[in-house]
């Protein structure tokens, strides 16, 4: 399938994707427990400055305002009927900023987790969990994204629902999981189980990887995971900006962005071929990490102890893959990446 997303990877062997899109809307006067996605309707000229944000930064990709713009978790707002006209919205407002860039930029859309556990664990069914990210994927569709992106996934059962849902949307996608449990997502998917997930899709993802989780470090190490692999798909790491810490009142990351540029350079380092940043990921980071991006050298791939050296420690001893690591099952509602 040729699309806006494989043109750009044909000429370019790294591409740098966006960064946080809470702290930024956060920033802007977003409150806590608020619904992102509204903002599309009530305050547009905010999410097309979110997105420019990314593009004067030097983003190739950057990802619509859409996250939980599913209706199972707009339901939380009694907006679940708007699901799809707030999604279409999310990409209409980004394809302005990306046709005005002046080079060829990837409007993708967002699509995060429904919030529900899916049979046999809870209630959510399979046919449920594809008819409501099918809704969301025709909403962007219609709004003009050029590829869709899932991101922030824990369940297998939920990442395959997504993958045939895109399918029946006929929509290339993208597909981020969540290792955020001592090297595994919170329902214990290992780097390794989520390269084979990828390869026995029916409809596989245009490129996949890890956001978020607990620290850059932590996501290079799953990043090394995968390229153990041998995987050929391209492989996407989006780094929270350092360690989460309670500052006045406020979320803060003490990610600099020179730390952010050593991390995108290792990132390439170690196998990944989009790069971004989520959490705490702002304007600067992402400057200086396409700045790194350009004029720093491929190197070899580096080692555990490099990483660390860089970017601080791992969050656990171990990478998630050992026998001794059991993984943590409770159900956990993040309201959004970012």
């Amino acid at each position: 399938m040729t699309n806006a997303l494989s043109k750009l990877l044909e000429t370019r062997d790294w591409l740098l994707a966006d960064g946080a899109t809470g702290t930024n809307l956060f920033n802007m006067g977003l409150s806590s427990g608020d619904a992102p996605e509204m903002w599309n309707d009530e305050q547009p000229e905010k999410i097309k400055k979110l997105y420019k944000l990314a593009v004067d930064a030097g983003s190739d990709i950057f990802l619509t305002n859409s996250f939980g713009g599913n209706s199972a978790r707009l339901k939380l707002h009694n907006a679940a009927n708007r699901a799809h006209e707030l999604s279409r919205k999310s990409a209409e407002l980004g394809r302005e900023v990306a046709d005005a860039a002046g080079r060829p930029v990837i409007v993708a859309g967002s699509v995060g987790p429904t919030g529900e556990i899916m049979e046999p664990v809870g209630s959510l069914s399979h046919a449920d969990a594809v008819e409501i990210f099918h809704e969301q994927a025709e909403g962007l569709k219609e709004g003009g994204a050029d590829v869709l992106w899932l991101e922030t996934i824990s369940a297998p059962e939920e990442y395959r629902a997504a993958a045939e849902a895109f399918a029946r949307a006929d929509m290339p996608w993208c597909g981020t999981m969540s290792f955020d449990t001592a090297g595994r997502t919170m329902m214990g998917v290992t780097s390794a189980d989520m390269v084979q997930m990828v390869q026995d899709l029916p409809n596989p993802p245009m490129g996949f990887g890890a956001n978020c989780g607990t620290g850059s470090a932590d996501l290079l190490r799953t990043v090394l995971g995968f390229s153990a692999q041998g995987t050929e798909t391209p492989i996407i790491a989006k780094g929270n900006a350092g360690i989460p810490k309670y500052v006045d009142g406020h979320i803060h990351y003490d990610g600099t962005p020179e730390l952010m540029a050593d991390y995108a350079v290792m990132a390439r380092d170690c196998g990944a071929t989009i790069i971004g940043g989520c959490c705490g990921t702002m304007a600067e980071h992402l400057s200086s990490m396409r700045d790194a991006l350009e004029n720093r050298p491929r190197g070899v791939r580096p080692s555990l102890e490099q990483i660390t050296a860089s970017l601080g420690a791992f969050s656990s001893a171990n990478d998630g893959t050992g026998d001794d690591v059991a993984p943590v099952r409770e159900r956990r509602r993040s309201r959004r990446r970012g």
